[in-house]
């Protein structure tokens, strides 16, 4: 892999990983553009490139995080309980990933899952704000804070994250529905989304470095993964400052829009006979 292929890949995981579009499906396409050959060392770093996203978060939301680290310490029982929360949405990800994780790779991992996933997310999307629409409910859906969140909808977004092991589903869009199916306002979900991938991205980079981290070096190089990982969390704190301030105005809607115009331009290109 060269550095420039690197950087591409950087820009696609740190733009898609925390908006609603699935960023392992758009990894997948731009490493079948850029001519990448699959590999176990390959599919490790899609996921270790994912801490440029992580770091970019933890920067934004440091002073959530300096809550949770003096809840720990026994000075800020609001920051305790959010950390408390964030570890029971972390926990069924952990359970359910111990023992899919594999044949999710395996045979999951393919552009014809995107394609659907793409298009049934996008679908939901659509579905969701017409019905929040209806409800009365607006486009920046009302509901509790962050601080007001209990033990029951922490799970509930912590289930709803395990859906998005499936390539293309979206985590951020899993948990952001999660959240706001459970009762909290789209400003709390969006947050809660945002802090529980930091354990749970967190969690899969360690694992798939641990496992295969001799393997990316010595097939992508140091060079090239400091230089994937550089721009993932740079292009991270765009999209992340310009989501947050997007969805408080307008809602989801754009994204629904976006995930079936691409699931039906990558199935233009399978039907012309490109094989992903």
């Amino acid at each position: 892999m060269t550095i420039l292929q690197s950087l591409i890949l950087g820009l696609v995981e740190g733009l898609t990983e925390y908006l609603p579009v699935s960023s392992t499906g758009h990894l997948i396409i731009t490493q079948y553009l850029l001519g990448l050959e699959e590999s176990a060392a390959l599919n490790a770093y899609s996921v270790c490139i994912q801490s440029g996203a992580i770091l970019a978060v933890l920067n934004l939301y440091f002073a959530r995080v300096g809550e949770m680290w003096r809840g720990l310490c026994g000075k800020n029982p609001a920051g305790l309980k959010l950390g408390i929360n964030l570890l029971l949405g972390f926990l069924p990800a952990m359970v359910i990933g111990y023992f899919l994780a594999k044949p999710i790779k395996n045979y999951l991992f393919n552009a014809e899952t995107v394609l659907i996933t793409w298009a049934l997310g996008g679908i939901v999307i659509l579905l969701f704000v017409r019905y929040s629409m209806k409800s009365g409910k607006g486009k920046c859906h009302s509901g509790i804070e962050l601080e007001e969140m209990n033990w029951k909808q922490a799970l509930t977004v912590g289930f709803m994250q395990c859906i998005a092991m499936c390539p293309g589903t979206s985590r951020s869009l899993m948990t952001m529905l999660g959240g706001l199916m459970s009762g909290l306002s789209m400003a709390a979900a969006v947050e809660f989304s945002f802090l529980l991938g930091l354990i749970t991205l967190s969690a899969a980079t360690v694992y798939d470095f641990m496992k295969y981290g001799n393997n990316m070096v010595a097939e992508i190089g140091w060079p090239a993964m400091l230089a994937g990982t550089f721009m993932s969390w740079l292009s991270a704190i765009i999209a992340v400052k310009w989501m947050v301030n997007y969805l408080r105005k307008h809602g989801l809607s754009l994204f629904g829009w976006y995930r079936i115009a691409a699931a039906l331009v990558m199935l233009v290109l399978i039907l012309q006979g490109l094989q992903f």
